[in-house]
């Protein structure tokens, strides 16, 4: 909620972010969580365009740190709009933490060695 709440951000999003998340919550009825994406998608203020120059682009970043399709269109999309950051939930280990157009941050802890 930190990163939500920040009044110094501004947010980009894509149709694949609401691909990933409110399907989901629809199907299994997640009143709440639905609420919760749909006013946090309210408060976009820019959206990524899906043309085949985004499609390009995300297939090159793809072969180029070994992306996920769905992980490669967020990159696009997140660089299409000049998005300043890309945040994700992903784990600290996964692929798109290689991503080196922009900065990205997960919400998620780092591993302790412990």
């Amino acid at each position: 909620m930190q990163v939500l709440d920040d009044p110094d951000r501004a947010f980009a999003s894509s149709v694949f972010v609401k691909l990933e998340t409110l399907p989901k919550a629809t199907f299994n009825r997640q009143r709440a969580e639905r609420k919760f994406y749909n006013t946090f998608f309210d408060g976009i203020s820019k959206w990524a365009e899906v043309d085949d120059a985004l499609v390009q682009a995300a297939f090159d970043v793809a072969c180029k740190v070994g992306l996920s399709a769905m992980d490669a269109l967020h990159v696009a999309a997140a660089h299409q709009v000049g998005a300043n950051e890309l945040v994700t939930a992903g784990k600290p280990t996964k692929p798109l933490l290689r991503v080196t157009l922009m900065p990205v941050v997960t919400i998620q802890p780092a591993r302790s060695s412990i």
